[in-house]
Formats: structure tokens, sequence, C-alpha cells
């Protein structure tokens, strides 16, 4: 196969939720062909009980083994599971959970070799998928351990902000103890790093909130503001990266002064999350920054209480994969234009007579 546009690699997700309702109404629209390549790696038997539980009769996959032989003008699936797999819709089940699994394994597997150029995962239950060999809270952690790389950011997309979370899947009492000074430029300087790269803004500013209620109001609620929060700041702002704050979360999103930042980091989930899903959370993306690949999901999700009534709403995983294109995108013209720059020229001027030297040299006054 000649590769002529962007291999989209989907991980199915939970079988026994919304995932293959959403792939299939997203896929079902003929434009997304024009954008990228979709392969779901999936399973037909499983594709073929949720058409029929939706009532789906004008849509299917292409069956192929690999990403090379995925035809261009269509959604493609390859089978990663046997047909003993049974789909009970709704359910939290064991075999939901590796079913789940699997998919994201043999993705991963793809696009770390090359195979795919993007990876859009759906929604994973994270109870059922926890085993001896998948100990992780969700795709997040488990990404940045397959991928091997020291830190990630989780990267919320949307259309009126991007929210970079410090302290993710954890619970509120860790939160604390796990916000460091080193941990905050990290992540500053991840969010920094991919606003340029990923989303092409040249100079990005940064809004960076506070932990405590009103920022810590003078030390008076809280003193990580001040001794932590702020230091950090100082730091980044001394390496050249616009960062301002610590904000108190509630004026910030109360007022709109989210809307003046490209990026906003908030130190745990539920201050990011929350005004984040109630402006955007039918359209909004989650990111996975600092990865060597590309990866995306809908900020939804399995949806075990709707799963096989066509109630789910599709946008979210379409954003997904506009916005995996986009990067992919962005990556390729940032390399383009970052290959072979101009070296830096010292002239160093040796004449005493300023009549010597060339007319179209411009000597300041002293």
């Amino acid at each position: 196969m000649e590769k002529k546009t962007i291999l989209a690699g989907i991980s199915h997700g939970d079988i026994n939720g919304i995932g293959y309702e959403v792939i299939i109404k997203a896929l079902s629209d003929p434009t997304i062909n024009e954008i990228c390549t979709p392969i779901v790696y999936g399973s037909p038997k499983v594709a073929a009980y949720h058409r029929k539980a939706l009532n789906v009769n004008n849509f299917s996959f292409n069956n192929i083994r690999t990403p090379e032989e995925a035809h261009l003008r269509k959604a493609n699936m390859i089978n990663c599971l046997d047909d003993n797999i049974r789909v009970e819709l709704g359910k939290s089940t064991v075999q939901g959970g590796e079913a789940a699994i699997i998919s994201l394994e043999k993705a991963v597997e793809d696009i770390k070799n090359g195979k795919i150029d993007v990876l859009i995962t759906a929604p994973i239950d994270k109870q059922n998928v926890q085993s001896e060999n998948f100990h992780f809270p969700g795709h997040t952690d488990y990404l940045k351990s397959v991928a091997g790389v020291e830190e990630v950011l989780m990267f919320m997309i949307g259309e009126s902000m991007r929210i970079g979370i410090v302290t993710d899947h954890v619970p509120l009492s860790k939160v604390p103890g796990l916000i460091t000074p080193e941990t905050l430029i990290r992540k500053i300087r991840l969010m920094n790093q991919s606003l340029i790269l990923d989303f092409g803004i040249r100079k990005p500013r940064i809004a960076v909130l506070g932990l405590n209620p009103h920022a810590g109001d003078n030390s008076l609620i809280g003193t990580e503001e001040a001794e932590i929060i702020s230091p950090a700041i100082f730091k980044a702002q001394k390496e050249g990266i616009m960062t301002f704050g610590p904000f108190p979360a509630d004026g910030f999103f109360g007022a709109g002064s989210f809307a003046k930042f490209d990026g906003i980091l908030a130190m745990y989930h539920d201050q990011g999350l929350t005004p984040f899903k109630a402006l955007s959370f039918d359209s909004g993306v989650n990111f996975t920054a600092g990865l060597p690949f590309i990866r995306t999901s809908p900020v939804h999700g399995t949806a075990f209480a709707i799963a096989g009534k066509g109630e789910a709403s599709e946008n979210s995983f379409r954003q997904a994969i506009y916005l995996a294109c986009d990067i992919f995108r962005n990556r390729q013209l940032y390399a383009e234009i970052s290959r072979n720059p101009l070296k830096h020229q010292d002239i160093e001027i040796h004449s005493d007579r300023i009549d010597e030297l060339p007319p179209d040299i411009f000597i300041p006054e002293q």
C-alpha cells in the first residue's frame, strides 16, 4: 500500500460500553477518509453485534491483517480477538477488560514500530482492566510506561481552553505531597513544548493555578503557593517561558480569565476537569503530551448505562481523530521549518576608521 494519508489506529476500548457506538458513528461520516485512514484494532464479531444493537445497516469495516493492507477510502479493522468473545452490553466484565487491553497493546505495538501514525483510544473501564500484567490507573500511566519517558502531561483540549493536570489520577489526599517545585517546572516545560510543537503557538502564555482556596490568600489558607508554586513559576520565567500565576481557580474561571491564555496548568484532576467538562464535555479531547507518538481520546468514559441504546454522542471521539491528525501535521511542519536552521553569524569589525567600513554597516552612537 502506498502511504498517502495519515494512518489512524483506534483501540476499541471496553466492548460492553459505548466505544463501538462512537467509533461506528464517527467513521460512518465519509469525510473522515479525506483526513485519515482509520484502522480499528478490534473484532468483526463484536462490531457486528453493536451494529445490530444500533440498527446500523449501511456501514461495515474492511477487514485486514496489517496496517499495510489498509484501504485508503474505507474504515479498516484488524481482528485482535478470537470468536469466543462475549458481548454483555452495559456490564463491566473481566472478558471485556481483557479485550480492551489486547486491542490497546496491539495498537501501541504498531505505533511504536511506525506502522500507524496516530493513536486514538476508546474508553476503558479502569476496574476490569486490572491484572498482573496491567496495573495502571488508566491509559496515561500505561502509555508513559511503555514509551519509557520520564514525564507526560494529561492535556485536555477544547475550543475555549487547554488544561494540563499536574497530578491526574491520584487520591486527593496525596496531591499536596506530589506537588514539588521540580514536578511543576517539568510540567510547565512540557506544556510549553507541546504548545509550540503540537499546536503551532510560537510564544505560548501559560497560566498556573493555585492549590488552596484563593491561591492561599497570602499564606493564610496554605503555604504551597508561596513556597512551591511561585518559585516554580519564577524559574520558568527565568528560562524564557511566559508563565503567570498562581491564580485562584474559582475566580480564574468565573471571570473568564482562561480565555487570555494558551495553556492552563491545574494542580489536581477535578480542579481542571470540572470547568473543562462543564464547557467542553461534548467536544473536548484528552491528549497525552510528552510521548514519542501521538495519542488522543474522547473525554467521556465507557457510559455502560447507555451502551447499545444509540444515545451516545460521537462528537468528542470525532474531535479526538481530528486533533490527532492536526498534531501529526503540526509536528511535520515544525520539523520542516526547524530543519537546517541558519547558523548565527558574529560580525567582527577590525577597522578603526569608519570611512573604511562598507556603507551598509550601521554604527550606533556611543
